[in-house]
């Protein structure tokens, strides 16, 4: 009997740590052990000048609180590894992404051609990552499979990855796939500081690692 009673607590437990569609989560950088968060009203001065992202204290803050929905699922569905997710900030309703824009570029007095590209990180160069881009599907890959169970759970080590859907040319179905990192690079904006986070097509390391926390279930 004790053995059955402590089966099905495990089993309760287990329930409790599972992230579904619309639960409350937040994203610790593996590597520093910072919140990914974003302020409304704090913009880059650079790039999409769109709400900044970045990772920031060590200890829980509200800013680093974001719901995450199934892209074409149904409220409440478990996600499963390659789910096509987002993630909206709580507080400011918009989502975490990046961001595409086109350009004229004149070849001749002519002879001009639209071009499309990716807005830049304010240090790095690499892809911008705000909250209210144009882009917003991400995809989870398990970062250790040894605590892969089939679908997401708090603490799980993951990383996120999102396909562009434009190269140089206009829309693409064969997209750059870039990850998302924090780095020890930093940016800022008039005193303050502030920890850059970017998306990626190099190698993966550390820096690409997140913990996916659980703060409220849906």
């Amino acid at each position: 009997m004790d053995e059955l009673i402590k089966a099905f607590d495990e089993i309760v437990m287990d329930e409790s740590n599972i992230i579904i569609d619309g639960s409350i989560v937040a994203l610790k950088h593996v590597a520093t052990g910072k919140y990914l968060t974003s302020i409304d009203n704090l913009h880059y001065t650079t790039g999409s000048e769109g709400p900044i992202v970045y990772t920031g204290n060590s200890r829980f803050d509200p800013n680093a609180c974001w719901y995450i929905f199934v892209n074409n699922g149904k409220y409440n569905d478990y996600i499963y590894t390659k789910s096509d997710i987002s993630f909206q900030h709580k507080i400011s309703g918009n989502s975490l992404g990046i961001c595409n824009y086109s350009q004229q570029v004149r070849y001749s007095r002519h002879l001009s051609r639209t071009q499309y590209k990716y807005h830049k990180s304010p240090s790095s160069n690499h892809t911008e990552v705000n909250c209210d881009g144009n882009e917003r599907e991400w995809k989870i890959d398990y970062s250790r499979l040894e605590n892969y169970e089939g679908y997401l759970k708090s603490n799980d080590i993951i990383n996120l990855s999102i396909k562009k859907s434009f190269d140089i040319n206009g829309h693409t179905q064969d997209g750059q796939v870039e990850f998302l990192r924090s780095h020890d690079v930093q940016f800022t904006i008039g005193n303050d500081t502030f920890q850059e986070v970017v998306c990626h097509n190099e190698r993966l390391a550390e820096n690409d690692e997140w913990c996916i926390e659980l703060i409220k279930q849906a």
